[in-house]
């Protein structure tokens, strides 16, 4: 396992940092990851199941319904220290950019400017016929559990549905391509929270370290693919990365 000098002296020596992001970095400010049980009206369901075309049609009000209180859990769950700390890591006066898996805003909120969302965005809604973007209006706070009736287009009349990449789906083509051109041409990738799972994004590290960059992974399992130019931070994301990040803001401005 490497230690927090080495991770700190790669990135000092690194011209570009590029940051990607998975579901265990939102987890420490409450948001359930989707290896987390279901409960309330799903229980006994996996976001797998929730989260596909064919479990909109066969039931749309529970898939709206359970859109709306995934909405409302992340507007009122906070970034944590380590989103805190991704915003203040500088390289030559500019932001890192960040990589993400995650569909909420914890990142922008946090104040990074420059953030790739892989999966697309939770605030973000379209049209599950015609898939124009629509704007959804605000509705009460919802129960979880609850069952309700998604919102008509407004150009065809069909359902309008959450605005991510469900399960099964492509990555927007722009979107990956961008993704793809960062790791490839980065000194070092901070990865910080992703279980390696999930693709194509879990081929970003390997795409890394293909292209000769050093793989910082940040994570309460060993997730490495055992390669030499790997280091391995074992722990929490928020413990770690305020002693990883905070010295490089002033080091990185300096050069």
């Amino acid at each position: 396992m490497a230690t927090l000098g080495q991770a700190r002296e790669a990135l000092r020596n690194a011209k570009t940092i590029v940051c990607f992001s998975g579901a265990g970095i939102s987890a420490e400010s409450g948001i359930p990851t989707y290896r987390d049980g279901m409960t309330g009206l799903w229980a006994g369901q996996s976001a797998q199941q929730m989260e596909t075309a064919k479990a909109f049609r066969q039931n749309p009000q529970l898939i709206w319904g359970w859109y709306l209180w995934r909405r409302q859990h992340v507007a009122r769950a906070q970034p944590n220290a380590a989103h805190r700390s991704l915003s203040q890591l500088i390289r030559r006066e500019r932001p890192i950019p960040i990589i993400t898996q995650n569909i909420d805003d914890l990142h922008e909120r946090a104040g990074s400017v420059d953030v790739v969302h892989l999966h697309g965005c939770l605030s973000s809604s379209k049209c599950f016929a015609c898939h124009r973007p629509a704007r959804v209006t605000p509705v009460p706070i919802q129960e979880e559990g609850a069952l309700v009736e998604p919102p008509r287009c407004v150009h065809c009349n069909g359902r309008l549905r959450p605005g991510h990449v469900w399960y099964g789906e492509e990555l927007p083509a722009g979107t990956w391509k961008s993704a793809v051109s960062l790791v490839k041409n980065c000194d070092v990738l901070l990865s910080i929270g992703t279980s390696g799972v999930v693709t194509p994004a879990a081929s970003l590290p390997g795409i890394a370290l293909s292209a000769g960059a050093t793989v910082i992974h940040v994570n309460t399992a060993d997730v490495s693919l055992d390669a030499a130019n790997e280091l391995m931070l074992i722990g929490k994301a928020t413990e770690i990365l305020t002693q990883l990040c905070s010295p490089l803001v002033i080091a990185g401005r300096a050069q």
